[in-house]
């Protein structure tokens, strides 16, 4: 992706002004930061980040991202974020895709930990699956 190309987790700023940083090594400041950062890995394929970035209590051992068919991702809009404690802080949102030709989405509520400045992915649940 080039720096001054649109940065995928649609915040409306230049890649190079917004994951970027994150996906070379610097922190992100928030939850939020972060779960935009690993929604534009997911587009990037960027396995290696996602699984920095995932807490080590709940990290896959593995993560391959290369499915078959692969879906492809369309947008992200962010419903709610906040912090629960210095540590802990969730973040809900809708990621959008294609896969074969249909749409779908995935709406989650996030969480997150803070572990040694640096948040991470810890879980999240579905609450489109708790309504049916």
């Amino acid at each position: 992706m080039k720096p001054q190309e649109p940065c995928p987790c649609g915040s409306g700023r230049s890649y190079a002004k917004c994951c970027a940083p994150w996906h070379t090594g610097e922190a992100a400041p928030t939850a939020e930061a972060l779960m935009r950062s690993r929604y534009s890995a997911y587009v990037l394929k960027l396995v290696d980040y996602l699984k920095q970035t995932w807490h080590p209590d709940t990290r896959p051992a593995d993560l391959d991202l290369e499915e078959n068919p692969a879906p492809k991702w369309i947008g992200l809009a962010i419903l709610a974020s906040g912090d629960v404690s210095d540590t802990e802080a969730f973040v809900e949102f809708v990621a959008r895709y294609r896969l074969g030709g249909r749409a779908h989405r995935l709406h989650e509520k996030s969480r997150f930990r803070r572990i040694e400045g640096r948040w991470h992915y810890l879980d999240g649940e579905f609450p489109d699956a708790a309504a049916k």
